[in-house]
């Protein structure tokens, strides 16, 4: 297809060019991962629980869904195919972005999201930063019964060795929500005192997301 007939071509055509990619893990936050795919290198957003299942893999697959906007391509990659299914499905709810549902992943694994929305918890999704009464409320109106059908196993990429964790990444990981600096560093520090020793860069996260 040429440049000016690709140009042309629907959204979905776009959104089924990249369904999924598989390659090297060049370099992985909290927020996102650039995978090389045979010399060529793709940026994909992530949630935590994507970045947890792949935080200590030299390579492997992402499930993607591709979001077509007038002035950007950005691409979405998940660990597993329920979360992608989740995913999808939030964004489906009028007033529902991609940055809201990532939030709302971000928050809760793809299985507590699908049994909150499927049995009514308004309040559960409430508790979820930048989600409302009327926004929660419209999510389990439409996902109600869409959710109770969705099959959320748990499958993540195979893991390599090799990874690295610090708290300058959940520091990143806030900024790229887009919250502000002062609030995200006094968050991680009330988040780094209320949890137990031993805890993980997505429990840091979290937790400070709880306390903003």
């Amino acid at each position: 297809m040429g440049i000016g007939r690709l140009a042309l071509a629907p959204i979905g055509y776009f959104r089924r060019m990249i369904s999924q990619l598989t390659g090297r893990f060049l370099h992985k936050t909290p927020t996102h991962v650039v995978v090389d795919v045979q010399g060529v290198g793709y940026e994909l957003q992530i949630s935590l629980n994507t970045y947890s299942d792949i935080q200590i893999a030299d390579s492997g697959t992402l499930h993607t869904y591709l979001k077509v906007a007038e002035d950007a391509f950005t691409l979405y990659g998940f660990s597993e195919m329920a979360e992608r299914e989740v995913f999808l499905k939030l964004i489906s709810v009028s007033g529902v972005g991609a940055g809201t549902a990532r939030m709302m992943l971000n928050s809760m694994k793809p299985v507590e999201v699908a049994h909150a929305i499927s049995t009514g918890q308004v309040k559960t999704l409430e508790a979820v930063k930048g989600i409302g009464k009327k926004t929660a409320e419209r999510i389990v109106l439409e996902l109600k019964d869409k959710m109770a059908q969705v099959q959320v196993g748990h499958q993540p990429t195979s893991l390599l060795p090799g990874y690295n964790t610090a708290d300058k990444d959940a520091l990143d990981a806030l900024l790229a929500l887009g919250i502000a600096k002062a609030p995200a560093e006094q968050a991680l520090r009330k988040a780094a005192a209320a949890l137990p020793a031993g805890y993980t860069i997505q429990d840091l996260i979290k937790q400070s997301l709880k306390a903003i």
